[in-house]
């Protein structure tokens, strides 16, 4: 496809991205976005008080993929900025991934780096086969760091225990010997130094590109010569085999007359209250403000659809929804929602620049 008009369902990353290649492709291409804002959730506005938040929780850009940081740095100017956890434990606030400090501020030890590697071999218990978070968990870290720091977090963020999740759950979550307490260790960790809302009008200005927002997609709506959706694959199908499970969120946000209400950008907490963590927006963006603005995230079943359930059960029925979207050669389905998988920001950029490259017949795709 060469050229043509095209359909975007939807104006997050996905949509967005893929609108951008195709209109620099020569499509002429409409965006249609049923909330009132463009950007998906990465979306962030300035709130009532002048402070930059993110009405959908905080979203945090690292990534080791050079093209997505080039393609991305064509919308925007970037603010060095490397996130940072920490976890409220028995009265204490401990790095998040465990490290060092973690194993020896909680057990009031004075370990180097060889010692907490023989600390964690001590405690670790041997799992084969690797199935379920649980197994990930209590071989990397044992029971006890298991219980404190990750099994309760995960029944509020899932509604599930850890062995009742696949082991990719946990297996994005690193150990570490030593006192790195950055969250990522990816090469480029950076912020959209205007914002993400900004970057994202960047991204859809242009002469080839219409935007509607509060605009529902209804299939066979419009003359387009293709659909690119980037929404519930189910819905698409009229949930035809049963509606794919989906974890949502609710967001109370705050905002505090103090500079500073935490010395990090997130506090989780795992075994204590009904939200898993507190965001502090400031630490985010760099932005200067006498007051802060702060989020607390309680997971819950309905709502918006946020996370995918990872677990064997729901992806077997994903597979069932799949094997209809390849049947229809008018319709690309891309991003976290459209193919059923806990993207990053970074994945979800790389998975539509290459679906926008296979639409344009781009041989390098």
């Amino acid at each position: 496809m060469k050229a043509g008009r095209v359909l975007v369902v939807g104006a997050g990353f996905a949509g967005a991205v893929c609108a951008r290649e195709l209109a620099d492709g020569g499509c002429n291409v409409t965006v249609l976005e049923q909330r009132d804002h463009i950007g998906g959730n990465a979306h962030d506005r300035l709130d009532d008080h002048g402070v930059r938040i993110h009405p959908y929780g905080p979203h945090i850009f690292h990534t080791n993929a050079q093209r997505v940081v080039d393609w991305l740095s064509r919308f925007t100017e970037w603010r060095p900025y490397e996130h940072r956890v920490l976890a409220s434990i028995e009265g204490k606030l401990l790095p998040i991934p465990v490290n060092r400090t973690t194993i020896n501020r909680l057990y009031g030890l004075s370990l180097d780096e060889s010692g907490v590697e023989q600390f964690l071999n001590s405690v670790r218990e041997a799992r084969d086969p690797i199935r379920t978070s649980e197994d990930v968990v209590l071989a990397g870290v044992g029971r006890d760091l298991c219980d404190k720091f990750f099994r309760n977090y995960t029944r509020k963020q899932w509604g599930l225990d850890l062995s009742q999740l696949s082991a990719a759950v946990a297996a994005r979550i690193p150990v570490r010997t030593n006192d790195d307490d950055r969250y990522f260790t990816d090469r480029f960790q950076a912020m959209p130094q205007p914002g993400y809302t900004p970057m994202f009008e960047r991204m859809l200005d242009h002469p080839r590109i219409k935007v509607r927002t509060r605009a529902a997609y209804r299939p066979g709506e419009g003359d387009f010569a293709h659909v690119v959706y980037t929404g519930p694959i189910d819905a698409f199908f009229d949930h035809c085999f049963g509606k794919l499970p989906y974890r949502s969120l609710r967001f109370e946000h705050e905002h505090l007359g103090s500079e500073q209400f935490q010395t990090v950008g997130t506090v989780n907490y795992p075994n204590d209250f009904d939200f898993t963590r507190i965001t502090e927006f400031k630490h985010l963006t760099g932005q200067a403000h006498a007051a802060t603005s702060i989020v607390r995230e309680y997971p819950q079943d309905q709502g918006d659809p946020y996370y995918p359930i990872p677990r064997p059960e729901n992806e077997s029925l994903y597979q069932r929804y799949k094997e209809l979207a390849q049947q229809r050669h008018d319709v690309t389905f891309v991003g976290r929602l459209a193919q059923y998988r806990y993207y990053n920001m970074d994945q979800v950029v790389a998975a539509s620049l290459t679906a926008a490259g296979r639409l344009l017949g781009r041989s390098d795709e």
